[in-house]
This record gives structure tokens, C-alpha cells and sequence, in this order.
């Protein structure tokens, strides 16, 4: 789908937050990005994105460059508009692009289901819990129907129990939109869980400094399997290795 080749970017006032980072993403695709904070994670998700432009490198998309809505993007916060309901949030991105309300509400409301929040259409914000208001967030992402899901540590706020029924049915959506997803963490036991190929990334200046494949299909007994203990042993080796 992707590849991004020699990248580095400096932000004024000489922060260097990159330094020939070299990543590559294909179709389907579930991909952590793991590293200490300040390492580039988040910079190398905007270039990705397209919100930002590298100063060396360059990424090459396979085929052509995305359309509009070819690419969701979650952030850290919901970022959602307080006085809205929940279908309206999912409405935005397609009322952006000129689709009617009463064409784009079966969309709306089948990606609300899709993140298990059928009944909750016209709740606000403000009536929801943290992590139903990342469910929405999570829900306008997918709306668009987007090859590439781009996710700024979107569960980091959340407590332990949500974080991991959110972990959960993200792999589920995962496996039933087929979209790519780049996951932004800093922690080793979720990168273990969700990712099919975990990207170890060095302090500031960020580089990818190795890549680690994992073969576990996730479910909910997984946190119990001796295979995923392995996995997280394996991950937390790598990444003292390149906090070196």
C-alpha cells in the first residue's frame, strides 16, 4: 500500500523528531508503532496522513495517492462536537463531502453497530461514558470506509477494563472492514495484543529500529496464553534494546 523510505523531520526551533525512518504497509495490514513518548510515533502517523510533510524521504503510495476518505484518523482525545449527537459526529465526514443526511444514515448507523453502539444515536457526548465517546470517534473514522485507519494512542486514557474490551472489538472491526491499521502506542502488553507486526522505534531522534511479526490470533483468553506472555517478553527485549 505504502512505503515510506528515508524519512526524517526537524521542526523549528531544531527539534529533530525523525531521522531515516524507513516503514512499509501493505493491504490488511495491523501495525503498532511502539516507542517511549517524543519519539516520533505521532509525527510519523501525520506524515502518513498527509497532515504533514517530511524535510528528507519521501512515502510513495503503490497504486495512487488516497482519496478523500480513503484515510480515518482517531486521535488521543474523541475530539467530538459537544452539542451534537452521536449519528451526527458520524454524520460530519460524509456530510463534508456533500452526501445528504438522509442518504448517509444508513452508513451512520451501521458503523455506530459496528463499535457496539446501536440504541445510542442520539445520545451527546456529555451522556456518554470515555470510552463510548472513543467508540464514536472510532465509528466516524470507519464511517468513510477508509483503506488505511491511522489511531493516535486512542485507548490511553481510558482504565485498564475498557481499554481492553476496546482492544478487543478494535481487532473484530478490524477483521470486518479489512481496512490497514496503524496503531500508535506506548505500551508493549497492547502492542502484543492488537498488532500483527509490532515497529520498535528509538528515542528522539525517532528511527524504526527493528520489526517484530507476531502469529497469535487474539481473543478473549489470549492475556492467558503462554504464547502471548512470549511475545510480550520478546517485545520488551527489543525495545530495552533500542532505548539503548
Amino acid at each position: 500500500m505504502l512505503t515510506v523510505s528515508h524519512v526524517g523531520r526537524r521542526f523549528p526551533g531544531g527539534v529533530e523528531a525523525l531521522r531515516d525512518a524507513s516503514l512499509r504497509l501493505s493491504e490488511s495490514d495491523f501495525v503498532a508503532l511502539l516507542g517511549p513518548s517524543g519519539c516520533g510515533k505521532s509525527t510519523l502517523l501525520r506524515l502518513i496522513a498527509g497532515l504533514d510533510q517530511p524535510d528528507s524521504g519521501r512515502l510513495t503510495w503503490d497504486d495512487r495517492p488516497p482519496a478523500p476518505g480513503d484515510i480515518g484518523y482517531v486521535f488521543q482525545d474523541a475530539t467530538l462536537l459537544p452539542w451534537a449527537t452521536a449519528e451526527d459526529n458520524v454524520f460530519l465526514p460524509l456530510r463534508l463531502r456533500g452526501m445528504s443526511r438522509g442518504a448517509a444514515m444508513p452508513e451512520v448507523h451501521a458503523a455506530l453497530h459496528r463499535v457496539g453502539l446501536a440504541g445510542f444515536e442520539t445520545a451527546r457526548p456529555r451522556q456518554l461514558s470515555g470510552g463510548m465517546r472513543m467508540r464514536v470517534s472510532i465509528a466516524r473514522a470507519l464511517v468513510t470506509r477508509p483503506r488505511l485507519l491511522l489511531m493516535d494512542e486512542p485507548f490511553a486514557a481510558l482504565d485498564e477494563f475498557t481499554r481492553h474490551k476496546l482492544q478487543a472489538d478494535l481487532l473484530e472491526v478490524w477483521r470486518q472492514a479489512g481496512c490497514t491499521v496503524v496503531f500508535v502506542t506506548h505500551s508493549i502488553y497492547e502492542a502484543a495484543f492488537l498488532a500483527r507486526r509490532i515497529v520498535l522505534m528509538t528515542p528522539r531522534p525517532g528511527r524504526i529500529d527493528r520489526e517484530i511479526t507476531s502469529d497469535l490470533t487474539s481473543g478473549p483468553e489470549t492475556r492467558l496464553d503462554p504464547a502471548y506472555a512470549a511475545l510480550v517478553a520478546e517485545v520488551a527485549r527489543g525495545m530495552e534494546n533500542a532505548l539503548r
